[in-house]
């Protein structure tokens, strides 16, 4: 478990604002799920979509998303692992594959969490942020996710990831506007 524990480059917990607020949201909390609820929800609810709220610049290390208050749902799911991880809970970040629009290609990675709860196992979160017709939630053992599977080619990618894919990497330090991502949103 010590891989979904560790500060790195994106998930840079070590960083003085993100231990900060770590800290403060586990405050008065009891156990590893009162923690990782108030993590997910300050990060869900707190923490802007970049693309639903038109905001720049990209980010993608944690502290990042947390000083300029957006994201997109890979950057979040990298402040949501920080914020899990300063706390003692192991964290690790998922994909899923799903439509850019609608019910047919072309497709697009969308990033999410798993986080280790002793009682559940692996609970996966999505923090992406609710809006009109996008309901995430943390109700273990159930996940409530941002998005259902609506069509064919749709799917989870296999693995909990301790770091972020590549690609996911490339396109949000590569990309000079909000604009740029979603112009080019990976696949797989």
């Amino acid at each position: 478990m010590n891989v979904y524990l560790a500060s790195s480059r994106f998930i840079d917990w070590q960083q003085p604002d993100v231990l900060s607020m770590a800290k403060k949201l586990s405050e008065r909390k009891e156990g590893a799920e009162e923690i990782a609820k108030a993590c997910f929800e300050f990060v869900r609810d707190q923490i802007k979509h970049s693309w639903d709220f038109q905001m720049n610049p990209v980010t993608c290390a944690a502290s990042d998303v947390l000083k300029y208050g957006t994201g997109y749902c890979y950057a979040k799911s990298h402040l949501l692992a920080a914020l899990l991880r300063v706390n003692a809970i192991p964290a690790g970040l998922c994909y899923q594959r799903l439509t850019i629009t609608g019910d047919k290609p072309p497709f697009c990675l969308h990033g999410l969490n798993a986080v280790w709860l002793a009682q559940y196992g692996w609970y996966r979160i999505d923090a992406r942020g609710n809006k009109d017709g996008v309901s995430a939630g943390f109700c273990p053992p159930v996940e409530k996710l941002a998005f259902p599977f609506v069509t064919s080619g749709e799917m989870d990618v296999p693995g909990i990831h301790a770091e972020p894919m590549p690609e996911i990497v490339r396109l949000l330090t590569e990309s000079a506007s909000v604009q740029d991502v979603a112009n080019n949103l990976p696949d797989i």
